[in-house]
């Protein structure tokens, strides 16, 4: 089981089973359980239970994204005891119905994956052939961006993303966080413990409409364009976008997966989860520019779908909430005798 958060609080358990040779190994950051007068399955379901969680998390110590559960709970936590049969019903009932909720929840998962996927998919064809299915092409010899419209220009991104270097003299500014998911945003809006410094003194101011990387993570897409005045870390770099590029259009074409290939193969590391995106690397590359009405259009087009799509993906993601929040709450009344009348 996990100790750290937000791992515990998520869950993070499994019974160890079919282990070659009978033993394994895990991370330190682990807590391994040994079942002794308890059955391992109807243990392994009621530290998911509420009843345990909420006595774990009033546990925690440390700091940040560094807390962890004390070892005194699975110490002195009381289990409820059930004589061996009830255990058995108990564990044999949630595997069955677990098994249907996960199933459940696993199927609206996927259609949100395959409605994500078309999303993509349309978003890297409008910035890099327009919407215009019969505008006649030409070879852009960049083998990321293949063919483009013929009146589009090429230009490298040295030309018209300039690096902006300004900082915080108070640190007081709205701190912004940048991710592979989400681009930009503040990390108030965030609901995930973040490391933090003492003071954000000397961080990099941002305003918007600027173009943020995250310089440790650009390989994996972590980068856009921002919308609110803040500071990041002054291990991200800050680029203000030329009028030739609309800072809308420039946020979709960044954040698509051939863009995300092309800066990986102008970063520098050793392996490959350990890259970093500079700017003299980001300059090498070559970007596609549309006439500035075009690029609108593709905006408000990509919009428009988002839109058109955005009641479909809210309406999957309350129901997968709703299934995960009935799932914890049948453990918790399962595990804590309130259902033995019924099994």
């Amino acid at each position: 089981m996990a100790k750290v958060t937000p791992c515990f609080e998520n869950g993070n358990i499994a019974v160890a089973e079919n282990l070659v040779g009978g033993k394994g190994f895990g991370s330190s950051e682990l807590f391994v359980i040994r079942a002794q007068t308890i059955l391992p399955r109807f243990l392994f379901y009621y530290l998911q239970s509420s009843h345990f969680k909420q006595e774990g998390m009033a546990s925690m110590t440390g700091a940040g994204g560094l807390k962890r559960v004390a070892p005194e709970v699975l110490r002195t936590h009381h289990i409820p005891v059930f004589a061996p049969e009830t255990q058995r019903r108990i564990a044999a009932y949630l595997d069955a119905e677990t098994a249907q909720m996960d199933a459940l929840v696993a199927e609206k998962e996927q259609m949100l994956k395959l409605l994500e996927e078309k999303r993509a998919a349309q978003i890297s064809h409008a910035v890099t052939r327009g919407l215009n299915p019969r505008a006649p092409l030409k070879p852009s010899a960049l083998p990321w961006l293949g063919d483009i419209p013929k009146h589009w220009d090429l230009q490298r991104s040295k030309w018209l993303l300039k690096e902006r270097d300004e900082r915080s003299e108070t640190g007081e500014e709205e701190m912004l966080t940048v991710s592979h998911l989400t681009g930009v945003t503040p990390r108030s809006e965030k609901d995930v413990n973040m490391f933090e410094a003492e003071t954000n003194e000397g961080y990099k101011l941002v305003s918007p409409d600027q173009l943020v990387i995250n310089t440790l993570w650009a390989w994996m897409g972590a980068m856009g364009v921002a919308q609110h005045e803040g500071i990041v870390s002054p291990a991200y770099h800050v680029y203000r976008i030329m009028p030739e590029l609309l800072p809308e259009y420039v946020d979709y074409l960044v954040r698509t997966e051939a863009f995300k290939a092309e800066v990986i193969r102008f970063s520098k590391g050793v392996w490959s989860s350990r890259l970093r995106l500079y700017p003299e690397g980001l300059h090498e590359v070559w970007l596609p520019v549309p006439p500035l009405e075009e690029q609108r259009a593709i905006v408000a087009h990509l919009s428009a779908e988002r839109e058109r799509t955005a009641g479909l993906e809210a309406a999957l993601r309350d129901s997968i909430q709703l299934l995960q929040e009935r799932r914890r709450a049948l453990i918790t009344a399962a595990v804590t005798g309130q259902l033995t009348d019924m099994l």
